[in-house]
């Protein structure tokens, strides 16, 4: 099981990510959400006096930021699974039954991470339309990094489903990855 990364100094995180096989992309996608999330509750804290629902923008954010750390642990484990799984003398049988449970899960958790970030992605823009002007550059710094955490999210998705066509994950990655896009280029274009 991994560590508790929120217990992990940065620089213990990045660490491990150039070293060891996890903490890995998907564990860097929920980090990088987290990141976005907790710019959109600055951003929105300062801006309280001037926005109505900046309060509420904040408490969001500040939920969907509390499940990057969990997300980021839990997809290392099931990363770790799934390398053993794939690695164990049962694990090329396809219809193995305890595989494709794995194999699930590896892909459920970049998709949690995907959705959850397209919803920070979505706050974000928010707060780059209504927040206080003198951090519009933190907030569309929120959606673009949101934007980068679920398009990460999204390819591991469909890298995880590559034997499962047609699977739902995939086109519920693709609308998450789609969603956070539009809000980070709505974010940038605010900015011209």
């Amino acid at each position: 099981m991994a560590d508790d990364y929120l217990e992990l100094k940065l620089s213990e995180f990045l660490e491990r990510s150039a070293s060891e096989p996890t903490p890995g992309a998907g564990s860097a996608a929920a980090v990088a959400i987290a990141l976005a999330a907790s710019l959109v509750v600055k951003v929105a804290r300062v801006s309280r006096d001037s926005w109505n629902d900046a309060a509420g923008v904040a408490a969001q954010a500040i939920e969907l930021g509390s499940r990057c750390p969990t997300l980021a642990r839990d997809d290392a484990d099931a990363w770790q699974d799934a390398l053993a799984s794939l690695a164990s003398p049962h694990g090329v049988d396809g219809a193995d039954t305890e595989l494709r449970r794995v194999l699930d899960r590896a892909a459920d958790l970049p998709l949690a991470i995907a959705e959850t970030g397209a919803d920070v992605a979505g706050l974000a823009l928010l707060t780059a339309e209504r927040g206080a002007p003198s951090l519009r550059g933190e907030a569309v710094a929120a959606a673009v990094l949101a934007h980068a955490g679920v398009r990460i999210a999204a390819h591991l998705v469909v890298i995880n489903l590559v034997t499962q066509a047609g699977d739902e994950r995939s086109a519920r990655a693709g609308r998450a990855e789609q969603a956070a896009g539009s809000a980070a280029a709505g974010a940038l274009e605010g900015e011209r």
